[in-house]
């Protein structure tokens, strides 16, 4: 045995000190790390103001779900109580037929929560194809779709849902028909300028390499990585659809009598506003408590999607 070999059999572990990571903190590092959507909610639950919007939404959605079918009164029932004032038979009072408010309130929710999120997943879905092939195309038939976007929007919003609800009669399918018309040009100018951003990476390009089509691309790779843009915008275009329902319905361009929605409700207790405020405040209130909650939701997700704050 060589005397090198002598000298190297003196040493032993203990005579050496691990420098940098050790396998127990590389594990524990590796328990830390998250997938991007556990971030995403993680970021999400601790902004207090968003979890609030979602427990008022949750709330809201269960009461017009359950109130008119638990409560003794019909939403178009006449009792006989004319402008009563909120008391233990009639919790928000009673209009001036006699009905009482606080079944119709929750019938109104129904109504306009089904009208503000039936229009804004029609403005998803034609938002979202619009956007996604106009962006992926380019050239010509991007510049022919996003003109016509163009002229959609160059016409107030307001106008022709007002046009269209004149023409088509007030009613429930005629109002998601008006808000829906015009109202994915947002949407779509959105999921085109990330399909934009998008379409030019590494794995779009090996996929369109291998031979995927237009609808690979856009359902296997586009709208997945561009859904955070997609799902911010959408909790922010229903609240607008809700206030835009309520403003036609104040006008009275909302549903049709006896059917109740909150502005039909606020119109009509406009008329009382002296004598019987409580028929304009309750469906005031839950207006501006609906859209603030989903405004809330909108800034958390926002805030939760934003790259800049991952760590």
């Amino acid at each position: 045995m060589s005397q090198q070999e002598q000298q190297i059999k003196k040493f032993s572990p203990d005579m050496f000190q691990v420098v940098g990571g050790r396998h127990n903190e590389t594990e524990k590092l590796a328990d830390k790390s998250v997938s991007f959507w556990k971030e995403v909610f993680y970021r999400f639950s601790q902004n207090k103001l968003a979890i609030f919007g979602l427990i008022v939404i949750i709330i809201v959605t269960l009461l017009a779900i359950f109130v008119p079918f638990l409560s003794p009164y019909s939403y178009r029932e006449q009792l006989g109580v004319y402008n009563a004032a909120p008391s233990a038979a009639h919790w928000f009072g009673t209009d001036d037929l006699g009905r009482d408010i606080f079944v119709r309130v929750w019938q109104g929710a129904r109504i306009s929560l089904f009208i503000g999120i039936t229009a804004a997943v029609i403005d998803l879905i034609i938002g979202v194809l619009w956007g996604s092939i106009s962006g992926l195309a380019g050239g010509r038939v991007d510049n022919i779709m996003m003109r016509i976007a163009d002229i959609l929007s160059a016409v107030p919003y307001l106008l022709v849902v007002i046009i269209l609800l004149v023409v088509l009669q007030p009613g429930l399918i005629p109002m998601i028909i008006a808000l829906s018309i015009t109202g994915w040009v947002n949407m779509a100018r959105i999921v085109r300028g990330e399909v934009l951003s998008i379409k030019n990476q590494e794995y779009v390009l090996a996929a369109r390499t291998l031979g995927a089509n237009t609808w690979h691309l856009i359902i296997r790779h586009l709208v997945p990585n561009a859904l955070g843009a997609i799902l911010v915008t959408m909790t922010l275009t229903i609240p607008t659809a809700i206030f835009t329902e309520s403003f036609l319905s104040y006008l009275g361009l909302g549903v049709p009598a006896p059917m109740a929605s909150w502005g039909t409700m606020a119109s009509e207790g406009n008329k009382a506003l002296t004598s019987a405020p409580w028929r304009l405040f309750f469906p005031a209130f839950f207006i501006s408590l609906t859209i603030f909650a989903f405004n809330a939701i909108g800034d958390g997700l926002r805030d939760a999607l934003d790259p800049k704050l991952r760590k």
